[in-house]
């Protein structure tokens, strides 16, 4: 890896506020290796989570105490690569790998101490809620008690839980109770439910460098195509990973939609209110997190508007100062690059506003 305090970035005239940002407190940990040692554990999980925690490497050691430090460790890696705040969420697959019982316990847990941690730093860390939806209900409560004690205003989902997706109905009350509390949903990526991992495993396609990517878009074109934003039309889906490249498939997405609906091929796949670009742009909010590419941060920010893309460095898996600095130079506008790196953020997640 290289060295952060080699090219720390320069003093500019925003905050940096990093928007998908993974922490893993030890006592979910400590859950995850009782999973592990079961004989019939999800083979996603275990090529995942089962890896970092267990492997010696310099990148495994550098993302689990990443992920577990929420002091001196954290805010030193933020200091180098000059992030202001971090919007922070239980990494993935956070209580979704576990049983209902275990996880609906659990994520008030998890809450509590990233509650904690930011009440600590309230100026450089600021919590998402982690919810089971194992039990929609429960989810739906936890939402409304970590938004009414912490003033936590988004929820992290980590896509499919147990190959399972919000598109089906029975998941709504989450919808509901995030429409009505006015916290969007991160859906961050999962490693890729067993029954589509395989082929993906086979050529070590199935994590971050594609197989998250193609998992996770799925799940957000299943919400749109569940005609789930016509019942719910004021809610937020943040996605990462510049929208896991569904703005760029935008017009045949369009295209291809309609004309399944006309050839009523599927009866899964019904008529909904607007094309499926036209909810992107009213219903969802891209970051880049992982992809410091200007071109694709732009194009982006053509399509859906400048007020719904926000920076991300997707720390501790993504930890690059020399991104920080690419971008802090992209040929924008100030008001533009203002937004995209601070004042979106803010808005989004009801960050205070703090002048640079």
């Amino acid at each position: 890896m290289s060295n952060p305090l080699s090219s720390r970035p320069a003093k500019v005239p925003y905050r940096r506020i990093a928007t998908e940002e993974a922490f893993a407190p030890k006592e979910m940990l400590d859950i995850y290796n009782k999973i592990l040692a079961k004989s019939d554990v999800d083979v996603g999980f275990k090529n995942l989570m089962g890896f970092y925690m267990s492997s010696p490497s310099e990148r495994a050691q550098h993302i689990m105490s990443g992920l577990q430090d929420m002091d001196e460790l954290r805010l030193a890696h933020m200091d180098a690569t000059g992030i202001d705040t971090q919007v922070i969420a239980l990494t993935s697959p956070g209580v979704q790998i576990m049983d209902k019982e275990t996880a609906v316990s659990f994520a008030p847990i998890s809450n509590d101490i990233l509650a904690e941690a930011c009440k600590k730093h309230p100026t450089r860390l600021v919590g998402m809620i982690a919810v089971a939806p194992q039990d929609p209900t429960a989810a739906a409560k936890e939402i409304e008690r970590a938004h009414n004690k912490y003033g936590m205003n988004a929820v992290v989902i980590n896509s499919h839980t147990h190959g399972e997706y919000l598109s089906d109905q029975k998941f709504w009350e989450i919808f509901e109770a995030a429409e009505a509390h006015d916290t969007p949903i991160y859906l961050h990526p999962n490693s890729m439910p067993k029954s589509m991992i395989q082929h993906f495993l086979e050529a070590g396609l199935d994590g971050a460098i594609y197989g998250f990517g193609v998992e996770t878009g799925l799940h957000a074109m299943r919400i749109i195509t569940s005609g789930a934003f016509d019942r719910f039309p004021k809610l937020q889906i943040i996605l990462g990973h510049m929208g896991e490249a569904l703005p760029f498939w935008a017009y045949r997405l369009d295209y291809m939609h309609t004309a399944t609906v006309k050839s009523k091929r599927y009866d899964s796949m019904k008529p909904i209110g607007r094309k499926p670009s036209d909810y992107m742009k009213s219903n969802f909010t891209f970051t880049n997190s992982g992809v410091a590419w200007e071109p694709a941060i732009k194009f982006t920010q053509e399509f859906v508007g400048v007020d719904r893309v926000m920076y991300a460095m997707d720390y501790p898996y993504q930890y690059a100062v020399e991104e920080v600095n690419v971008l802090d130079q992209m040929k924008m506008s100030d008001a533009d690059k203002l937004a995209f790196f601070q004042t979106n953020a803010e808005r989004v997640f009801k960050i205070p506003h703090i002048p640079a």
